[in-house]
């Protein structure tokens, strides 16, 4: 059938260049608002207070390619008193939601660290969850000079 299609036996070259016209890239819609809908689909209409949690990122990132970050909670750990969730949500990205980490009391430290992207300047917002119910959360402004997620046309 293929052959009918190219006028020869197709190669992977014809195969990936006619894929290639397939593919449908759309710009990055992403806003303040999408980032508030994304915490709401987290946190529903509970209250979400500053503190507890802290979200380390460099406020001047040169390359938004690969962004160190660290998040660490203020917890025991305990049976009855511990981090049920990490998420990580940015107002610039394709997509809001970056990452979300479950913990349990078992888990011993609330802290991890992890790499993101990020699509342009904006703000990141970190919110946790703690088994009683409560949401907290941090945020830091980013400033970035070379950007990613870019999902522009070439």
């Amino acid at each position: 059938m293929l052959d009918k299609l190219f006028g020869a036996r197709p190669t992977r070259r014809i195969f990936l260049a006619g894929a290639a016209s397939l593919m449908i890239v759309r710009p990055a819609a992403a806003t303040p608002q999408a980032m508030a809908a994304a915490i709401r689909q987290v946190a529903g209409e509970a209250e979400i207070k500053p503190g507890k949690i802290k979200l380390d990122l460099p406020p001047l990132v040169e390359n938004g390619n690969s962004v160190a970050t660290t998040v660490k909670v203020e917890s025991p750990m305990t049976a009855t008193d511990y981090v049920k969730a990490i998420h990580i949500s940015t107002e610039k990205n394709p997509q809001p939601n970056v990452i979300s980490v479950k913990l349990g009391p078992r888990s011993g430290k609330a802290e991890f660290q992890t790499r993101i992207r990020l699509a342009d300047t904006q703000q990141v917002v970190a919110i946790c969850e703690m088994s009683d119910g409560t949401f907290w959360s941090d945020k830091v402004d980013v400033i970035l000079t070379l950007s990613a997620c870019l999902e522009d046309p070439v």
